[in-house]
């Protein structure tokens, strides 16, 4: 399209970095668009342990999710 400005990936890597957020949070596509960065750093970190860890801290998400979700019932 004319007069409309594309920047490299290096650049827009760069403007996703400068904001802390990921390159699909930037262009709005994909799966992890609406994560920001320091989330996919958390969700990369827990990919990253051990399986009996991750069925520990997945139990432990399961009930805040499940306690919020009742809270929010009765509102």
């Amino acid at each position: 399209m004319p007069g409309i400005a594309i920047p490299s990936v290096d650049a827009a890597k760069k403007i996703a970095d400068a904001f802390e957020v990921s390159l699909d949070y930037l262009v709005g596509e994909g799966i992890n668009a609406s994560f920001d960065k320091k989330t996919l750093q958390r969700l990369q970190a827990i990919e990253d342990m051990s399986t009996d860890f991750k069925t520990h801290l997945f139990s432990i998400i399961d009930s805040v999710i499940r306690d919020y979700k009742t809270q929010q019932a009765y509102k």
